[in-house]
């Protein structure tokens, strides 16, 4: 097959030095970058599907099971914090860099499933985040280099979409495995089925010489040209409250389905599965509507915030569901609130990737994730705090409620224009 323009008009001149065409070979690419995206997911989500049995088997109390769902996040979010993962994605061959870390998180979650305590699970919670925390710089590196501005938002929502169902996809098959052959032979065979990713990714993965080192005309940006620009924080602050939204529903909405609403594992699994696979398809949606709108010659800037903007406000309806008693309501509500999160999903690190470009998507996006992911430290930590204290799950609800305002306020308000930044140069008046 030859290669595939993508389209002539005013979205190509908002990058004249973007790559306008894209062949079967790139979206062979981006499958596998969605599936990574559906295991990476699928492996950092186990753990809150399994959390009841595992809890009750290794004895564990509330508190130790926030720690325990909270620290995959401690060396995800410090290994982007501290330009690690960035660094690596940015310096060395990315494909390679990704193949790595996929390897280390796999190797993680396999030997969960062997897991005698909560010291050894810790431990090994702690390598699967190391591992993933190269995965999204990994991911904006290699869509920022091979796709323009107009099919990014796709590009991007596809991933995110994997992300969204890889949770929907554990659910699942935790409810239904879990019952049956126990967490343990869940873990470790979700773990040996992945490690298969390997090797098509080994032998498919972009050949290009700009995605296994910086150009050396760039490669000086330094860390305090990222950290001078307003943007940086803007960015970071918006994904810290959207991820705490996202986080909670990964780690602490099962156990809320099975504890305060008494639904069994089986249905809990068909819920949850729901609730994420609606974000999936609203994400996919919502990005192929942003390129369309761009490709049209709408601006980045209206076309990226307004599907921000409205998705995280009307995601504030998840805070209804812990309140209504009737539960097919309550469903329902979980359900919308989900859709409008996808809306907001599809589009935000497009927003990232615009504002970096090629020579520091990878960084920006490290800098982004390490600060943004401490909301996985934070929602799982003072859920279970706030419940072992409280008892019910209503403050819980809430925190995430008005982390998504938060976000909403970041993106819409703070984050400026959505084009390239100048490094070195601070704007006087980010304009919207």
């Amino acid at each position: 097959m030859g290669r595939v323009t993508l389209g002539n008009g005013p979205a190509q001149g908002l990058a004249a030095a973007e790559p306008v065409t894209t062949s079967w070979r790139d979206w062979r690419v981006l499958a596998l970058l969605v599936i990574s995206g559906i295991l990476n997911y699928v492996d950092r989500t186990n753990l809150s599907i399994g959390a009841t049995d595992i809890q009750k088997q290794l004895h564990l109390s509330n508190y130790q099971l926030g720690l325990l769902l909270s620290a995959f996040f401690w060396t995800y979010a410090a290994s982007q914090l501290f330009y690690v993962a960035g660094w690596l994605a940015d310096r060395l061959n990315v494909c390679l860099v990704l193949a790595v870390g996929f390897a280390l998180w796999t190797f993680a979650t396999t030997a969960s499933g062997l897991a005698t305590g909560f010291t050894m699970f810790f431990g090994l919670r702690l390598i699967l985040g190391a591992g993933e925390s190269i995965a999204y710089p990994s991911y904006s590196r290699i869509l920022v280099t091979c796709y323009p501005e107009h099919r990014r938002g796709f590009a991007n929502a596809a991933i995110d979409a994997g992300t969204k169902t890889g949770p929907a996809i554990g659910a699942l098959l935790g409810g239904f495995l879990i019952t049956r052959l126990g967490w343990r032979v869940f873990f470790v065979a979700l773990g040996a089925v992945s490690f298969l990713w390997l090797i098509p990714w080994l032998a498919w993965m972009p050949k290009t010489e700009k995605l296994k080192t910086i150009p050396k005309s760039k490669a000086h940006l330094r860390l305090r040209d990222l950290l001078a620009q307003p943007a940086v924080w803007w960015t970071s602050l918006g994904l810290f409250g959207s991820n705490y939204f996202w986080y909670f529903l990964i780690t602490w909405l099962p156990p809320y389905l099975e504890r305060e609403r008494g639904f069994p594992k089986a249905t809990m699994g068909v819920v949850s599965s729901v609730s994420y696979i609606a974000i999936a398809i609203s994400s996919v949606s919502a990005g192929w509507l942003s390129d369309f709108f761009i490709a049209r010659g709408g601006t980045p800037t209206r076309v990226r915030k307004t599907f921000a903007g409205l998705g995280l406000v009307f995601s504030t309806v998840l805070l209804p569901v812990v309140i209504v008693e009737d539960v097919r309501l309550a469903v329902a509500l979980l359900i919308v609130a989900c859709v409008s999160f996808g809306l907001y999903a599809s589009n935000v690190y497009a927003i990232t990737q615009t504002l970096a470009g090629p020579a520091a998507a990878g960084q920006w996006t490290s800098l982004q994730n390490g600060f943004a992911n401490l909301a996985g430290v934070a929602a799982p930590w003072f859920t279970g705090w706030v419940v072992q204290w409280s008892g019910r799950f209503y403050l819980a609800f809430l925190a995430a409620t008005v982390a998504v305002l938060i976000s909403a306020v970041a993106f819409v308000f703070g984050v400026g224009r959505i084009e390239p930044v100048t490094f070195g140069k601070i704007p006087s008046q980010a304009g919207k």
